[in-house]
């Protein structure tokens, strides 16, 4: 089970926000021992932000299970050399420093792999390490938007919108994972470390990948297209009397058995939708003769009958109308975890790599609540871990 596939592997977390601390909590869930090294006075940017849950902020507990925390200020002499004592016994380390912060701390990859040349070195940023990026700090809604994402998304004629979800953060995390996996195949051949480097901005035109190589074909930008989809008509959400539903036709068969099923003999004998080419052209026409047919029934009457005839359709459904999905259940997507401190518990969003994880899962940890265990394990003496203890 992939819960036991990273058993024995140690990943120190040094990274912030979400796409660092995601690629290091998958390590976690398939059974890597993850120690989250946090800076005082108050860890994890994400630590702080609301909403929380009986004191946990929910962003933190999304990316962070599977951790245990260990808290030290880099800048005391006494916490860098246990910094370093960590490093050694290291298999992977990720950061996600922000430009300038890994020259001042020391933590460049050079050090870093001076300290431990057989560590797979993860780096994790907003624009790169280039001359040009490494000076360039973003988050997921600015790199959206200087990637140009933000351009297309949106309805035609209004402001331009980030999409609401982290999808650079998670993406980036992602990759960040398969680039780590990578390096430690490569390190059982050749024994040495690596550095692996994951920027928002690649993970940003990965996500475009379809648009951006239309635009190298085409020389056109893609569109504002609210709900559709720039290679096929009729792909959108349609308004019904009740509600919306998503329909999604991307063949000329699909739209032939649409036609049919809305006794729209027009649409079939109309020369301007005989091709996706020519719905995608004409997708105006096209909708001002489905909008009304679509306004006339019920959600569930459209879902009913369009389904029946073989087509691609589901309700617009509400995050709460989404949870209590049948399917959702099935899958398994939400198992319940303890808070730190508290005996709350919040229901966390699974790895989709996992069916069923075999080894058992912990809930966030508390900021420094493994630090003393950790530093032990790691080999320092009691008046060394006492002096730590001091300082937090």
């Amino acid at each position: 089970m992939f819960g036991n596939t990273y058993k024995g592997l140690r990943v120190l977390d040094l990274a912030t926000n979400i796409a660092g601390p995601l690629a290091a909590m998958i390590f976690g869930d398939m059974g890597a021992d993850v120690i989250k090294v946090e800076r005082s006075p108050y860890g994890d940017d994400t630590r702080l932000l609301p909403p929380k849950a009986d004191g946990t902020a929910t962003v933190f507990a999304s990316v962070n299970r599977n951790k245990r925390s260990v808290r030290l200020d880099y800048r005391d002499a006494t916490c860098r050399q246990a910094l370093e004592v960590l490093i050694k016994g290291a298999d992977v380390l990720i950061d996600s420093f922000p430009p300038g912060i890994a020259d001042k701390l020391d933590l460049t990859r050079a050090s870093i792999s001076r300290i431990n040349p057989s560590i797979v070195h993860c780096s994790v940023s907003a624009f790169g390490a280039g001359p040009t990026g490494k000076d360039m700090p973003g988050y997921d809604a600015l790199v959206q938007a200087v990637s140009g994402l933000m351009s297309f998304t949106g309805v035609a004629g209004g402001d331009s919108v980030r999409i609401a979800p982290s999808v650079l953060d998670i993406s980036t995390g992602m990759w960040a994972t398969i680039g780590i996996m990578a390096a430690l195949k490569r390190r059982d051949v050749s024994g040495a470390g690596d550095f692996v480097q994951t920027a928002l901005i690649d993970s940003a035109f990965m996500l475009m990948c379809h648009q951006v190589v239309g635009f190298f074909a085409t020389g056109e930008a893609p569109e504002k297209l609210g709900s559709g989809a720039p290679s096929a008509v009729p792909y959108r959400v349609y308004a019904a009397t009740d509600g919306e539903f998503m329909l999604a036709t991307a063949s000329n068969s699909q739209f032939e058995r649409l036609c049919n099923v809305l006794d729209c003999d027009n649409c079939l004998s109309d020369d301007r939708f005989a091709t996706m080419e020519g719905r995608i052209r004409h997708r105006q026409e096209l909708d001002a003769l489905l909008e009304p047919v679509f306004r006339e029934r019920t959600v569930d009457s459209w879902l009913a009958i369009l389904g029946q005839a073989g087509l691609s359709v589901g309700r617009v459904n509400s995050v709460s109308e989404a949870l209590d999905l049948p399917v959702v259940e099935e899958r398994g997507l939400f198992p319940q975890f303890r808070l730190p401190g508290s005996d709350q518990r919040l229901r966390l969003v699974r790895n989709p790599l996992d069916v069923k994880l075999s080894s058992p899962m912990q809930g966030p940890p508390a900021l420094g609540s493994h630090t003393a265990d950790v530093l032990e394990e790691a080999g320092l003496d009691r008046d060394q871990i006492d002096a730590i203890m001091r300082l937090l």
